[in-house]
């Protein structure tokens, strides 16, 4: 199946091809405060309708993070994780048409994995 998403303003457009059947819900600082549930992607997956360049981009802590966002409204769409940075995580709650209530959330303590 291919979903398309975006941020709320519209300037972040993707589309991601794959089964969403689970969503990692991670406790870390960041996650916590902008909502991000994450879908675990592989690269290959995700097709940017946006160019990258468009985007803004918070790294913090280690440096192997990334966490990219629109410009304009603020909203966090995609990351490449700490813990695999050669993957992606989406966030389902930037999907068009997925009601996140309906899929499976796995919960990921990032607080105390940040300690280690």
């Amino acid at each position: 199946m291919t979903y398309r998403g975006g941020c709320h303003c519209g300037r972040v457009a993707f589309e991601v091809d794959g089964d969403l059947t689970a969503a990692v819900d991670c406790n870390c600082s960041i996650c916590t405060k902008s909502g991000f549930l994450h879908w675990r992607i592989e690269h290959e997956q995700l097709r940017m309708l946006t160019p990258w360049d468009r985007l803004s981009t918070y790294i913090w802590g280690t440096g192997k993070a990334r966490h990219y966002f629109c410009p304009v409204c603020g909203v966090a769409t995609v990351r490449v994780p700490r813990r695999n940075p050669n993957q992606f995580t989406v966030n389902i709650r930037c999907l068009d048409g997925v009601d996140p209530s309906t899929i499976a959330h796995t919960p990921f303590d990032g607080r105390a994995w940040e300690l280690e």
